[in-house]
């Protein structure tokens, strides 16, 4: 292992999903491009939560986007934080915010966008989106590529 990987707690080992977000430990490595404005993409079709009033769960599809500057988020602490949700009540808006927040402050990125596609709670879908500000100039910034609710699936 380099030393550049000596301090992850998760990668290589057996690691128990966390109670709650609060208690999930993203890591993270250095970019091993920081001289490049490459995309990077995580998509989440199955993120769970629970509602907060009625404990019923909420599924939706996530789908960040970030630039990295000095470092990238190991992908396996990123599954456990984002599974850490399964049993934790909160908001759709709570909850994607929660998820960008905790990744802005971890790696500092160039740009981070977030996309929410929340299945239907009473009859409604909620889509929350939000980003750190406009991408740096050249990026490449592909389309999401979830389509508007009619019937998601």
């Amino acid at each position: 292992m380099t030393e550049s990987y000596a301090g992850l707690s998760q990668l290589g080992h057996a690691a128990a999903i966390p109670a709650s977000p609060d208690a999930a430990v993203l890591e993270r490595v250095p970019n091993p491009r920081d001289d490049a404005a490459y995309v990077v993409r995580f998509t989440c079709p199955e993120f769970t939560s629970l509602c907060p009033m009625t404990g019923q769960p909420d599924f939706g599809h996530l789908v960040i986007d970030y630039i990295p500057a000095g470092w990238i988020v190991e992908s396996k602490s990123l599954k456990l934080f984002l599974t850490s949700f399964r049993n934790h009540g909160s908001f759709h808006e709570a909850c994607t915010m929660t998820v960008a927040q905790r990744l802005v402050d971890l790696l500092a990125p160039q740009w981070l966008r977030i996309g929410a596609y929340w299945y239907p709670r009473g009859g409604i879908p909620i889509d929350v989106f939000w980003q750190t500000g406009a991408p740096p100039a050249g990026a490449w910034i592909p389309d999401q590529g979830v389509p508007p609710y009619r019937g998601r699936g």
